[in-house]
């Protein structure tokens, strides 16, 4: 029955505009939902819908699986996640809103998300006067950590990426690159340092063209490089759909001009391979994390992952920053014996933690991971591409800091 078409009696209609006014009332004093003292709430804000919906939802599966491994205990406190959606990338607007409402209604003491960088940016400033620890799960702008005392971060910078390719790219004997990246803060950190990775190895830039966040059509802009007759192309762009665009496209261009693709490794996530089919082989990437690292961390992690999604499927690395992320926030809580604030901060500084990605530090004068980066080429395996390792950077920090 539609409600509004109902007539409401007058004392129906006060009873109404009561109860109404309570929730407002309640809402504007940070009501919170009960909880046990024992609780710490996890303020998970993560884009769920939209069109980067896809990556919202790997994120919380790696949570959530490192919740059922470890238990929901941590420093004597149970763990609880209240997840919220901030529909991917936009103004920061509701990202910056949510933030608040898992602060002051939910009662949050930790907050995990942003994996885009504007809501990271527009979420800074409540979180330092809540004096709130935050765990950046992806958003790689190296500036981020810089806006808050309360920020660090659990995926890496662009420009550890960027500059560690750059470099072994130059160490390779490449001469000349040109240059094709996402025109948002994470692109420009990724032209920015991969050219000075580049150039520090003796390369020479010889073109460069930023596309729209969601663009998905790259002829004119692979044309543009075709002509200027580099060695290589380097590109980044924000995953999904976008980044399957990108490579297909760049693999029918490119295709007997004996230019080099380059992208960084999110551009060719292992979810994103089967999309991309035989357009991936070839493409030298570079990242932090893959399924075929042997280590013993990792293989606990693909078991767990396969027997709950079933085997032979491959967690991207979206998967493994939110495993990651609960790693950190059992580990300190753990350091603290369950208090957060302050102590939570100061036990996250020199944090090291046994991750599937390999050993990784948080850098405890900035807050940054230190951890390996991973140089890549896509190789067909069976009609499958994967993506294979040929060599490893250690123990990279952040170059911008």
């Amino acid at each position: 029955m539609d409600m509004r078409a109902a007539p409401f009696s007058l004392v129906r209609r006060q009873a109404l505009r009561s109860v109404l006014a309570l929730s407002a009332g309640a809402l504007a004093l940070g009501a919170a939902p009960a909880r046990a003292a024992g609780d710490v709430v996890v303020g998970v804000i993560l884009p769920l819908s939209g069109t980067f919906a896809d990556q919202g939802s790997h994120y919380e599966t790696g949570m959530r699986l490192y919740q059922e491994l470890n238990g929901p205990q941590a420093g004597g406190k149970t763990i609880k996640l209240v997840v919220k959606d901030d529909q991917g990338p936009g103004s920061g607007d509701l990202a910056r809103r949510l933030t608040q409402e898992l602060i002051a209604r939910d009662k949050a003491e930790l907050i995990v998300g942003y994996s885009f960088t504007p809501n990271a940016m527009a979420a800074a400033g409540i979180l330092t006067q809540a004096k709130t620890p935050a765990i950046i799960v992806n958003a790689m702008t190296s500036v981020l950590t810089e806006k808050s005392p309360y920020y660090t971060r659990i995926s890496g910078t662009m420009p550890m990426v960027a500059f560690t390719q750059g470099k072994w790219a130059a160490s390779q004997g490449k001469k000349t690159a040109y240059v094709i990246v996402s025109d948002y803060a994470p692109g420009i950190d990724a032209e920015t340092w991969f050219i000075k990775g580049f150039e520090a190895g003796g390369g020479k830039i010889v073109g460069k063209d930023r596309t729209p966040l969601t663009a998905m059509e790259y002829g004119p802009y692979l044309q543009r490089a075709i002509e200027a007759k580099p060695e290589l192309v380097f590109g980044f762009n924000p995953g999904g759909d976008v980044s399957i665009a990108f490579v297909k496209q760049a693999g029918a261009r490119l295709k007997g001009t004996g230019i080099q693709l380059m992208v960084t490794g999110d551009v060719v996530d292992d979810n994103l391979l089967p999309a991309m089919g035989d357009a991936a082989d070839g493409v030298i990437s570079a990242w932090h994390y893959q399924a075929e690292i042997d280590n013993p961390a990792n293989k606990a992690f693909l078991k767990a992952f396969q027997a709950r999604q079933g085997a032979g499927k491959l967690p991207s690395y979206r998967v493994m920053q939110g495993y990651d992320a609960m790693a950190m926030i059992y580990k300190a809580l753990g350091k603290t014996n369950g208090k957060t604030g302050d102590a939570f901060m100061e036990a996250v500084k020199g944090i090291e933690i046994d991750s599937p990605r390999g050993p990784i530090r948080i850098d405890p004068a900035t807050r940054e991971i230190v951890e390996n980066i991973y140089i890549r080429r896509g190789v067909m395996n069976e009609g499958v591409a994967i993506n294979k390792p040929i060599a490893t950077v250690e123990a990279v920090k952040d170059p911008a800091k």
